[in-house]
């Protein structure tokens, strides 16, 4: 390749790049690098007759471009220069050197390794091209199997990445009805296991748990290349073969001399501590135990605890032990109602114990209680970047730490409350908290409610306001938050707000650009602006107020603060 330095404005994007086509990039990460040295390192192009097309370093170009608009000049950008006009050439370099950066979705990767499969390259030679497994390179070329509003939907971060993988071995009819259910506005389209499920039509089983020969199913195999198993298409066609083999297993242990081989029911759990181990010699037996995802075990050489006491007891001369329970699960539950009724009759009465086991459902839950953290799901990677950099998130976090701490739980655990629906947890952390203090209690039920406190709700504004919560010294500016502020009389009120009247008149016909631009000046102080560091929007205060005239609940935030605004607004200072 020859090395050259190009001016920016004779280098164009192109097909080829492995990125080209999606939406402008984050370069927040490598701007203040390239507005101090320029481009170190060279972007990859190519000669088309108009100047050179981008094969790699689109990131770098973006940059370099807003250094220019920012600046009103660049210098020529280094370059080395591809001799080929092979496009399967120009992709594959593009691959390579994207590799290596950002991670590319599943999405980029396909429609990369399709236009290479597409310019005659063969799985294998692509996979040796980037040192991956072949299967890693099929898994990628699965996704052509996905309809075009699927991809469409992913693209739009509408569709997760495990759900874009399952959808993978559906067939379009199957796509087709699922994406129906996503869009719609009261139906609900499955995900995860759920989907799986969903899919083979209630059955997830894998070929891997076959015992019969796979040449005498002649349903529909589908295959998930990401979880390197297939499944079967027709649950109907696998329980009679499997069933059969079963059966002809059980045969072969009778003919092996076992005197008895037990099948227990479809689902039954084999527990071997209810077991006791016993040779084949001895009257052993077999339990085979078969699960709902088809999976078959032998347990060999086994006797019911109850029949080993049995026969403990009679070869020491006494009589033979009944094992049976003394109480029928009638009785069992009529039991367990009197004693629920008793215990919490008597919890009425003991508020501290009740705090404990009220603070122990929070964080661990039970068949009754389900209780979820608000994930702070972002539309955007650079709004939940902001937020991570929020003085508030950070003592949040510090929080957790100590409260985790307390609780004796991992120490990296990402959330305290963690539901699964069984009991058994919440009890545990029951008897943990019944040796804490009060206020560590109060601590840890303070966390568990700031952590489960949903974003956007009415909820959220009503606290705010109670507590008189303030976003100074807490909040800054920052570049998302200029990005996000667009329309154009907005950024003249907010101008207004930040630099006086005088100010916001002066420039009303200025670009949005030019007005942010003077906000952001005075925030910081600069270029002879007086510095106003201090200022918060409207949006961020308690309780929630606009900028404009446009009445505040055609926001959703201002919709929920209307809900309740009547019960919590703060009195007027009549002093």
């Amino acid at each position: 390749m020859e090395l050259r330095h190009i001016p920016l404005e004779e280098l164009k994007l192109t097909k080829v790049n492995v990125r080209h086509g999606r939406k402008s990039p984050d370069v927040s990460d490598i701007l203040p690098s390239i507005r101090k040295r320029g481009i170190l390192q060279p972007l990859l192009v190519r000669p088309n007759g108009e100047g050179f097309e981008i094969v790699a370093g689109r990131r770098r170009y973006f940059a370099a471009v807003k250094v220019h608009d920012e600046a009103g000049e660049f210098a020529p950008v280094p370059c080395a220069v591809m001799e080929t006009d092979d496009d399967a050439q120009a992709v594959e370099a593009s691959l390579l050197e994207n590799f290596a950066r950002l991670p590319m979705d599943p999405m980029d990767q396909y429609e990369a390794f399709a236009k290479l499969a597409k310019e005659g390259r063969e799985v294998t030679e692509i996979a040796e091209t980037f040192g991956v497994t072949e299967l890693a390179v099929k898994r990628v070329l699965a996704l052509a199997n996905l309809i075009p509003a699927i991809k469409s939907a992913y693209r739009n971060d509408d569709i997760d990445q495990p759900t874009l993988r399952l959808l993978t071995m559906a067939n379009k009819v199957q796509q087709a009805e699922w994406l129906k259910l996503h869009q719609g506005k009261d139906t609900y389209a499955p995900r995860g296991e759920q989907l799986k499920r969903w899919l083979f039509g209630g059955d997830n089983i894998k070929t891997s748990v076959a015992l019969f020969d796979m040449s005498d199913y002649d349903g529909a195999i589908a295959s998930d290349l990401f979880g390197e198993d297939s499944y079967f298409a027709d649950a109907e066609q696998f329980w009679k073969l499997q069933e059969e083999a079963v059966e002809a297993q059980k045969q072969a242990f009778l003919d092996a001399g076992w005197t008895r081989v037990d099948v227990l029911e479809r689902g039954t759990l084999f527990y071997d501590w209810e077991y006791e181990k016993t040779p084949k010699t001895k009257g052993g037996r077999v339990y085979v135990s078969i699960r709902h995802d088809g999976e078959v075990t032998f347990h060999e050489g086994y006797i019911s605890l109850r029949e080993a006491r049995a026969k403990a007891a009679k070869g020491k001369g006494g009589a033979e032990v009944n094992t049976k329970p003394e109480i029928t699960k009638a009785m069992q539950t009529y039991l367990e109602l009197h004693r629920h009724a008793l215990v919490r009759a008597e919890l009425l009465n003991h508020p501290g114990v009740a705090l404990r086991l009220t603070v122990a459902h929070m964080i661990a839950g039970s068949a009754l209680w389900m209780i979820r953290p608000e994930p702070q799901k972002a539309p955007k990677p650079e709004i939940a970047a902001s937020v991570r950099d929020n003085v508030s998130q950070s003592e949040f976090e510090e929080e957790r730490a100590e409260v985790l701490k307390l609780l004796d739980l991992e120490p990296d655990r990402a959330e305290l409350v963690r539901h699964n629906g069984d009991a058994y947890p919440a009890a545990m952390l029951f008897a943990r908290l019944l040796k804490l203090e009060d206020a560590d209690v109060m601590r840890i039920m303070t966390f568990a409610m700031a952590e489960t406190l949903q974003s956007g709700s009415c909820l959220v504004e009503a606290v705010g306001v109670h507590l008189g919560v303030r976003a100074v010294s807490k909040w800054h500016a920052d570049n998302i938050f200029f990005e996000l502020l667009r329309d154009k009389a907005t950024i003249n009120a907010v101008l207004k707000d930040v630099a006086g009247g005088d100010v916001a008149e002066a420039n009303s016909q200025a670009t949005g650009k030019l007005q942010k631009g003077i906000i952001s000046d005075c925030l910081r102080g600069e270029n002879g602006r007086e510095n106003t560091e201090d200022w918060v929007p409207n949006w961020l205060k308690f309780p929630l107020t606009g900028h404009t005239q446009t009445p505040i609940e055609t926001t959703g935030i201002g919709a929920e603060w209307r809900r309740i605004a009547e019960s919590f607004e703060p009195e007027p200072d009549c002093s």
